[in-house]
């Protein structure tokens, strides 16, 4: 039987980071809040690469990541010295979202409870379940990201709206 709890996460989280997508821009997608780097293309594209790795590892597969966004999109990415043309448009990684949300749910709910709580190799005590989980929780923290950077994009154009108009 599917573990359902896997399945409402998997939905909750990919649910709300999509939603959190939606209508943007590619301008808003790109902007890097001062002092920082990372702006909401690379939470939504880091969101895919981690939750991909981490799930098809836990499950025994090979992860389908589209060439070139593990340097771009991994814990070992430096997005500011990833060049302007190198980032895939805001379409493309909504589209690898959407896509992969379904696949892996297909795949979640083939596994049994058997194959949910085997322990992984040189993972210590973690059981395929809890990376899953982990994988999840860590885009849930992305798309609190991506949530506070629409916010300050917000702010930032209505001060400048302000700003011409006063």
């Amino acid at each position: 039987m599917p573990d359902q709890s896997l399945l409402l996460l998997l939905d909750e989280v990919r649910g709300k980071t999509l939603r959190l997508l939606h209508g943007l821009t590619d301008q808003e997608a790109h902007w890097p809040p001062p002092e920082l780097h990372n702006h909401i293309l690379w939470h939504a594209g880091h969101s895919f690469v981690l939750v991909e790795s981490l799930t098809t590892e836990a499950v025994g597969d090979l992860p389908q990541i589209p060439e070139e966004w593990f340097g771009i999109f991994s814990w070992e990415s430096k997005p500011a010295q990833v060049a302007s043309y190198r980032w895939p448009p805001l379409a493309q990684v909504v589209a690898e979202l959407t896509e992969q949300h379904v696949r892996l749910r297909r795949i979640i709910q083939g596994l049994s409870d058997e194959q949910l709580s085997r322990l992984l190799p040189g993972r210590g005590n973690h059981t395929a379940r809890y990376t899953i989980v982990h994988a999840l929780h860590d885009e849930a923290c992305h798309s609190g990201e991506i949530w506070l950077l629409r916010k300050l994009i917000r702010s930032s154009a209505k001060e400048k709206s302000r700003a011409h108009h006063p």
